[in-house]
């Protein structure tokens, strides 16, 4: 099997802190591949401060810890992630970078949205010497982490949820876990169209993961706390390629909803379908922003559409880096005393941010004594 850039890397960081300082033909040689890849491999190692360069030639970072040691005498650590693409590369791009600052080695399982595999690909990890887990589980459906979550809460050793929340009062509610406010991202969007003067917004969300469902349950939050409750609706949608008629549907509902006067802003979840949205509803007659306001929610590729689509970005690559840190401690953090030596287990949830683009429009004169007051 190919070797990949990520064990690539682990490699080459292994060999220049058992070394010291190797230079970059050395690298090349023992690593087995052309110098111009092991210069680019060492660039974009020393961009993230993991390695320093000098003249042909590359140092282990004094702040990192003492040379002479391989970075795989750190903890081990192992990432189930259901894809490796799209949402979560960010995740396992953060978590793979603290893995590496903090002297561990992390391993990579993608089990591609496939909720009866994922305990066979977590105690793959184990038996390839992984002591704690980072654990993203495929989990697609509102009952899955009651229906999938009893072999987690069974398996060895230290584990935290990576974007993933277990059902309140079920097993795995008392473990680590990292992920994003989703709730507080949907308000950020839902506040910045009404202040706007775009009105109450359309939901136009999928229901196939749980940020989907985070983005549903969190519009209606949003509403609430906006005191605007009742008055807007969700329409339901799946990607284009997977179910064309729902998601066609879901465009002639926004379509009639802005023609009648009844909607003049949407959240949509995710970029791909909002791209998609947004060029059906041209071919429908309603134009973004002119007609309607948008914001998408993931930001992935949000910026690379015709009109730059403003969107919520959830901070996937802090999730990432935080949950590898929060294990890295766990397994070789100080214990503490009383109680079982060690210390609370957290519940950390990061907030996203809303990157404003050309989609939302602009408030119109008659919108503007409405902002002060929203």
């Amino acid at each position: 099997m190919r070797e990949g850039a990520a064990e690539r890397h682990d490699r080459l960081l292994n060999l220049v802190r058992e070394r010291g300082t190797v230079r970059v033909s050395d690298l090349a040689d023992r690593l087995g591949v052309a110098t111009v890849t092991a210069r680019r491999d060492v660039e974009a190692l020393a961009s993230r401060g993991l390695l320093e360069r000098a003249h042909g030639s590359v140092s282990w970072p004094a702040e990192r810890g003492p040379a002479g040691t391989p970075v795989g005498g750190g903890p081990v650590i192992g990432m189930l992630a259901p894809a490796a693409a799209y949402y979560f590369a960010e995740v396992i791009r953060g978590a793979h970078e603290a893995a590496a600052r903090l002297g561990a080695r992390l391993i990579l399982r993608v089990t591609d949205y496939r909720p009866e595999d994922d305990a066979a690909h977590a105690a793959g990890l184990l038996a390839a010497g992984a002591q704690g887990l980072l654990l993203a589980p495929s989990w697609t459906a509102p009952d899955h982490p009651e229906r999938y979550g009893e072999w987690i809460a069974r398996l060895p050793g230290e584990k935290v949820l990576v974007e993933r929340e277990g059902a309140p009062g079920g097993p795995l509610e008392g473990l680590d876990r990292v992920v994003s406010d989703h709730a507080h991202g949907v308000l950020l969007a839902v506040r910045h169209l009404v202040r706007l003067g775009h009105g109450t917004p359309m939901l136009v969300a999928r229901s196939d993961s749980p940020t989907a469902q985070a983005v549903r349950a969190g519009f209606t939050r949003a509403l609430a706390v906006l005191g605007l409750a009742g008055t807007a609706p969700l329409i339901a949608t799946l990607a284009a390629d997977r179910d064309p008629a729902l998601f066609e549907r879901s465009a002639l509902a926004v379509r009639d909803a802005v023609r009648e006067g009844r909607a003049r802003s949407v959240l949509v979840h995710n970029d791909e379908d909002a791209i998609r949205l947004v060029r059906r509803l041209a071919e429908l007659g309603v134009r973004v922003p002119e007609d309607l306001a948008l914001i998408t929610y993931d930001d992935e590729v949000a910026a690379l559409a015709d009109t730059p689509l403003s969107a919520v970005a959830p901070p996937k690559r802090e999730v990432g880096r935080g949950a590898a840190e929060l294990l890295v401690e766990r397994l070789s953090g100080p214990r503490y005393a009383g109680g079982d030596g060690r210390p609370p287990r957290r519940h950390v949830a990061l907030l996203p941010a809303l990157r404003v683009r050309g989609s939302c429009g602009r408030p119109g004169a008659e919108d503007t004594d409405r902002l002060a007051t929203v």
